[in-house]
Order: C-alpha cells, then structure tokens, then sequence
C-alpha cells in the first residue's frame, strides 16, 4: 500500500513540475516578422508538412489566419517551447491525456494565437495526410498572480475565479478531446503577465451541438 502510494505521489510531483514549467515559460527576445509567413492553399501546406508518419501531427491550419508546421518536444522535457518563429510546439503531456496542446511565445508564433476566435476552423495535418477539423469554441485569459514564480496562482479575467496551476490544466488540457493553443500575455511590461488559451472542439461535435440549439429553438 505504501508504495502504491509513494508512486502516485511521485507521478503527481512530475506531473506538477511539467504542468508549472509550461505553464511559465518566459518568451525569448525575438523581433517579430508579422505576419511574414503568407498563409498557402491549404493543400500545398498539407503537403509542405507531410513525412509519411502516422499519428505524428505536423502541422496546424487555420483558414485566412495561421498556417504553422508543428514540432515535438524532445523527450523529457515538458517545458520546451520552440525558439524559431513560424513554428508551433505540440505539448506532450497534454497528448497523454487524449488531447492536443499548441504551444508558442507571444513574440513569435503565439502573437497570432490572439487574433483567433471562435467560430474559427482549426485543420491538423498530421505526418500521413490525415487531417482533423476542430472549430474554436472558447477564448480563456488568466492574470499570473506571480508571473515570476513557477507556483503562482492564476486569476480568470472572465469569472475572477483563482485556480492553481494544477486545477489550470485539469481545465485546459483535460476532458473530451480538444485543442488547446497557449501562449503567454504582455501587460505593464512584464511578458509573462498573463495567459492565454484558445481552445476548438472536433468539428463533428461542434455540429451536433448546433443542431441541437437549433432544435431547441424550434
């Protein structure tokens, strides 16, 4: 019984310490380009993307917004967050619960990660071709209540609410598959001030629900 214990308790710690470390990373000093990239025909892009391997996603997709190859991040380290602009950074941890994170600085890829809504078509092309649609369906800004600290508490700007941030990503990267994209947010001159999350349900979801609403409002 104790080492049932003792495991659960070690897993829960590392598990903490990637979910604090991504919760925090600091962007780097970058210039950025704007939107320099040009957004392709999606199906150049698909292909642009494309290495012949099976569940490896590869790339992320949204129509007149963003069109961004997605890299992995090396094993064992939950906090890394691509330096290169005009990439996105899948996070791992997040897969491990059935779900996609996008990760990037808000100096670099994740300044466009603003500019997305909801209503918004998501595409993941993933490394064989297969491609999955999501559609954006919420918009989530927390305060870092100590944005230096990697144990600070999170302030919804929404609902005031405060979360730790374990009960953060219970929230954003837990449930029903999902996308999650998240970057940090700039206020009063500090970059890390805050955080943002963007996250998009399965397209096929998304359409049950409104043909539900639809339904109800007959």
């Amino acid at each position: 019984m104790l080492n049932i214990k003792a495991h659960r308790t070690s897993r829960n710690t590392v598990l903490l310490l990637a979910i604090l470390i991504s919760l925090v990373f600091r962007p780097i000093p970058a210039q950025a380009q704007g939107n320099a990239f040009g957004i392709p025909d999606f199906q150049d892009f698909a292909k642009s993307v494309q290495n012949n391997e099976a569940g490896v996603l590869r790339g992320v997709y949204v129509p007149e917004m963003l069109a961004f190859p997605v890299v992995q991040q090396p094993a064992g380290n939950a906090g890394y967050v691509s330096p290169t602009d005009g990439e996105i950074t899948q996070f791992d941890m997040a897969a491990k619960f059935g779900n996609v994170g996008l990760l990037a600085h808000n100096n670099l890829s994740g300044r466009f990660f603003s500019q997305l809504a909801a209503g918004q078509e998501v595409r993941l092309v993933y490394g064989d071709g297969k491609v999955e649609y999501f559609v954006i369906t919420g918009i989530l800004k927390f305060q870092a209540l100590e944005p230096t600290s990697p144990y600070s508490q999170f302030r919804d700007l929404g609902s005031a609410e405060t979360l730790t941030a374990l009960q953060l990503f219970n929230k954003v990267y837990r449930g029903d598959r999902h996308v999650t994209f998240q970057t940090c947010m700039e206020a009063n001159g500090e970059l890390s001030w805050g955080r943002l999350f963007v996250v998009a349900i399965p397209k096929s979801e998304h359409l049950k629900s409104a043909r539900f609403d639809w339904q109800l409002r007959r």
